[in-house]
């Protein structure tokens, strides 16, 4: 007890005395350190030990400028290859809080980062920034601890994150100057004048104000926008029309049916009012011209992606693409002189077979919707898988990937149509020829 009473006591006392511990301006700093070094995922490195060292320049108390080198080995977590990377670069720093003996600080900077891996040296720019403290222990001695993101590009921009824990050492602060003397003037005592009576005016009766807006203020019909109101000096407000009574700032969904002028009321002291005015416009909704648009992309030698995504490993269309189908089954009805091709495609997850079987599930599932609900002719329409084999973007990422999970339907025309064949009769060519030899023999036995 005597001990731990004794540890407390010298604690308080370190702590009550914060100018022997702050981080002080026109000094110069030494800041050895160890730590961690932790690469990105997709690089396929060891997380090392680092270590380092900063040298540093305090231009006031709360900005400073340090140089660093580190450095470290690793291995790769696929491989058995040992690597190496030794970092340089210059920081700047912003010190919160100097006075204090616990001093947080942001870090920013820049340098270069030579990477030696299977004997093959790579130099590359890269940036850094992050942040930490430092804890004075005494006048120009400290523990700190610093997290870095480092970011740098090879075949794409990496982050890496350094943490480290190390000493604060800093040297030549100026001596603070000896306090002025001060002499004590003789006092001499006059006598205060009365003062005049002091008349305060009432203070102005501040004006009331407001604000409102609609957001979006253009909007189809059914669709919802959002009234914004603010208002200062004012004790009571409504929206008209159909609102009523609403708080001094605040918010509200609404559907119109029609267009509106919404206008806010507020009352201020003195009997004053503000009002302000939002106008929303509603529009018919455009189904015709909209369908139209899509109806047109079937056409000889166009090419239509459809807007249909399916469950991992599924073939099933959801409800919420048939509309999406439509558009195929309704332009092949109307134009009875083209053939399509629904084409399956994936992304590479997974083998090659295994996403071949699947992308030829998937357009036939398509094909045979189509065929079934708008009766088009089985002969009319074909599917076909591609499986992974023509990415329309980069499958490294889940953006191309996403991309190249898709479904696609081409149009061409049918050799040799007629859109009246249907109707026209055939020709009896063959019973004319026996007419004509049958007339010819009768008027031969005549």
């Amino acid at each position: 007890m005597r001990k731990t009473g004794i540890a407390a006591a010298l604690l308080l006392i370190g702590l009550s005395q914060p100018a022997l511990a702050e981080n002080k301006g026109e000094t110069v700093t030494f800041a050895p350190y160890v730590g961690g070094y932790t690469f990105q995922g997709d690089q396929h490195l060891e997380t090392s030990p680092v270590l380092g060292f900063r040298l540093g320049y305090n231009f006031t108390e709360n900005w400073a400028l340090e140089g660093v080198i580190d450095y470290l080995k690793t291995e790769g977590t696929r491989t058995n290859n040992k690597a190496e990377m030794v970092r340089y670069g210059g920081d700047l720093l912003y010190n919160f809080m100097p006075k204090n003996s616990f001093v947080p600080y942001l870090a920013v900077g820049a340098g270069g980062l030579n990477f030696t891996s299977g004997g093959h040296p790579d130099a590359r720019l890269v940036a850094n920034y992050g942040g930490g403290v430092k804890w004075f222990l005494a006048e120009n001695f400290a523990l700190r601890a610093d997290v870095r993101g480092l970011n740098y590009s090879m075949s794409k921009i990496y982050t890496n994150v350094e943490y480290t824990l190390g000493l604060h050492i800093a040297v030549g602060a100026p001596k603070p100057a000896p306090a002025p003397v001060v002499v004590a003037e003789p006092v001499v005592e006059a006598a205060a004048p009365k003062a005049a009576p002091v008349v305060v005016a009432p203070p102005p009766v501040p004006a009331p104000t407001s604000t409102l807006s609609a957001e979006p203020a253009t909007l189809e019909k059914g669709k919802t926008t959002t009234l914004t109101w603010s208002s200062a000096n004012t004790s009571g407000c409504e929206i008209q029309p159909g609102i009523g009574p609403v708080p001094a700032s605040g918010s509200k969904v609404i559907t119109p049916a029609a267009n509106t002028s919404y206008t806010l009321t507020c009352n201020g002291e003195g009997g004053k009012t503000t009002t302000s005015v939002a106008g929303v416009a509603v529009t018919e909704p455009v189904i015709k011209e909209a369908a139209a648009a899509k109806a047109s992309a079937v056409a000889a030698g166009s090419r239509l992606a459809l807007k249909v995504n399916f469950d991992t490993g599924k073939s099933i269309i959801k409800k919420q693409y048939y509309d999406e189908l439509k558009v195929v089954g309704d332009g092949l009805n109307e134009q009875k002189n083209l053939k399509g091709v629904i084409e399956g495609h994936t992304d590479n997850v997974g083998s090659a077979k295994s996403n071949q079987l699947l992308s030829q599930r998937r357009a036939n599932a398509v094909r045979d919707y189509i065929v079934k609900n708008f009766k088009i002719d089985k002969k009319r329409l074909a599917a076909k898988g591609f499986g992974q084999t023509k990415p329309v973007a980069d499958n490294a990422t889940a953006e191309g990937r996403a991309q190249n999970r898709r479904i696609e339907a081409t149009f061409e025309e049918i050799p040799n149509f007629k859109a009246d064949a249907d109707q026209q009769p055939a020709k009896p060519v063959k019973k004319a020829v026996k007419k004509k030899v049958a007339k010819k023999k009768a008027a031969a036995k005549k």
